[in-house]
């Protein structure tokens, strides 16, 4: 079986050192890179089905690496930060990475966090009684992980179709935040509300006429979220 293959992008050699040593010594192949011009080049050269990016690095810095990175790839990144205000990871999530871990942090919680993100590769993880779901005018069909609005085709990330697909799944029902977060992301997020309010907003952006007053996706004040079906 083929190794999976993971990016350390780090301008420092001794964290660098420190992850890639404990990652090869669980089984991952693993590649470095020093800045974010080296990273983006590696990356179009070389195929990896993860990448953990430093923020504060020279020459290019990780939010622009992973700006650059969305516009063709959705290869899960995570962020690797000494910044830990709610502030800076919205920005990150906002930008498209999967999950923001600030340093220091232990290298259980980092393998704990890869093997979460690397799940997003599997996008069959929730069982459909049907294989499509009409909402008014969005239509979901699970088996091809495609999604209309008004019949025109809208494209998701797969985090924005996780979060989607779990509220689908048990549609018309209200989900806390915490089973939300379990559902869609695991176990290990079921703390991170922050990661609900950017992607509630970026789904509502794309499915919403008015994403201001939202007709679909349904805010349940400090529980949770619902997916209302018309039909």
């Amino acid at each position: 079986m083929k190794k999976t293959q993971i990016l350390v992008v780090d301008d420092d050699p001794a964290m660098s050192r420190l992850v890639r040593t404990n990652l090869k010594a669980r089984g991952y192949e693993v590649a470095a890179a020093m800045n974010g011009e080296e990273a983006l080049e590696t990356i179009e050269r070389e195929f990896f089905n993860l990448i953990i990016l430093d923020i504060m690095m020279p020459k290019l810095d990780g939010l622009e690496v992973c700006r650059r990175v969305r516009e063709w790839s959705e290869v899960p990144i995570i962020i690797l930060s000494a910044k830990g205000d709610e502030k800076d990871k919205v920005t990150c999530l906002d930008l498209g990475a999967n999950d923001y871990l600030t340093k220091p942090f232990g290298i259980a919680e980092l393998v704990a966090r890869i093997k979460a993100a690397l799940r997003y590769s599997d996008v069959f993880r929730f069982k459909q009684d049907k294989p499509s779901l009409t909402c008014g005018e969005i239509e979901i069909d699970f088996l091809k992980r495609r999604v209309t609005v008004g019949g025109k085709e809208v494209i998701l990330t797969p985090t924005e179709y996780f979060l989607l697909q779990a509220l689908a799944t048990d549609v018309g029902k209200v989900l806390t935040h915490q089973m939300l977060l379990q559902k869609a992301w695991g176990t290990e997020y079921s703390d991170e509300k922050q990661y609900l309010t950017v992607y509630i907003s970026r789904l509502r952006r794309k499915l919403e006429k008015d994403p201001d007053n939202p007709r679909y996706i349904i805010t349940v004040p400090r529980v949770g979220y619902y997916l209302f079906s018309e039909t």
